[in-house]
C-alpha cells in the first residue's frame, strides 16, 4: 500500500496574506435527504455533530466538521486516516435509505489563508458577494476558471477547497493575490 501524501505536500506563500496548503484532510461527500431523520442519526454517529443549517458548518472545520454543499449534499471533514471508517459507519446506518457517501478526501485539496482580511484574497478571484459572507457561512463558486469551495473561519482565516487536479493553479491564483502591495482595501 502506498502512503498518501497531499497534492503540494505543504506548499506555503507569505505577502501580504499567508497560504498553505492544508496536508492531508479526511473529507466525505453524502448526498442523500438532509432532512431525514436517518440522515441525521447518522452523521450525528458518525462524526458527532448536528447537521448544518444551509450555507453553514458544523464543528471546528478542518479537524471535524459538516458543511452544507447543496439541498441534497453536505461534506464531512475528519483525519484523514478516519474517511473510510466513516463511509462504512454512513453506510451502515443509511443503508435503508437512497444515498450516496463517498470517499473524497484523495480526489480534494485544502488550502488556508491568513491574513488582515481575507475577502482581501478571495474578492480577486471569486464572483461570490464576499460582503455578506459571515464566518462560519459555507460557500461554493468559482475560484478564476475552476470550481471551489471556501468559507471563513473568522475575518482572517479563509479555507479553500479545490479538485486536486487543479490545485497547483488554485495555490498559484491564492499566491498571486495575495502578493505584498497587492492589497485592494476593498473591504
Amino acid at each position: 500500500m502506498s502512503n498518501a501524501v497531499s497534492a503540494l505536500q505543504g506548499a506555503e506563500a507569505h505577502g501580504f496574506a499567508i497560504v498553505k496548503e492544508a496536508g492531508l484532510v479526511g473529507m466525505v461527500t453524502l448526498k442523500t435527504d438532509l432532512g431525514a431523520a436517518a440522515t441525521k442519526k447518522a452523521v450525528k454517529s458518525a462524526i458527532g455533530l448536528d447537521m448544518p443549517e444551509a450555507r453553514r458548518m458544523t464543528g471546528e472545520g478542518l479537524g471535524k466538521g459538516v458543511a452544507w454543499m447543496a439541498p441534497d449534499e453536505v461534506l464531512i471533514l475528519c483525519d484523514h486516516a478516519e474517511a473510510y471508517h466513516v463511509v462504512a459507519e454512513l453506510s451502515k446506518a443509511l443503508a435503508k435509505s437512497h444515498h450516496l457517501a463517498v470517499n473524497v478526501s484523495d480526489a480534494r485539496a485544502v488550502f488556508t489563508i491568513e491574513a488582515p482580511d481575507v475577502r482581501e484574497v478571495l474578492g480577486k478571484l471569486t464572483p461570490a458577494d464576499l460582503g455578506s459572507l459571515q464566518p462560519g457561512e459555507m460557500r461554493r463558486s468559482r475560484l478564476a476558471q475552476v470550481a471551489g469551495a471556501f468559507w471563513l473561519k473568522d475575518n482572517g482565516h479563509a479555507t479553500v477547497i479545490c479538485f486536486r487536479s487543479v490545485a497547483q493553479y488554485v495555490f498559484d491564483l491564492l499566491k498571486t493575490a495575495s502578493k505584498e502591495g497587492g492589497e485592494p482595501g476593498y473591504y
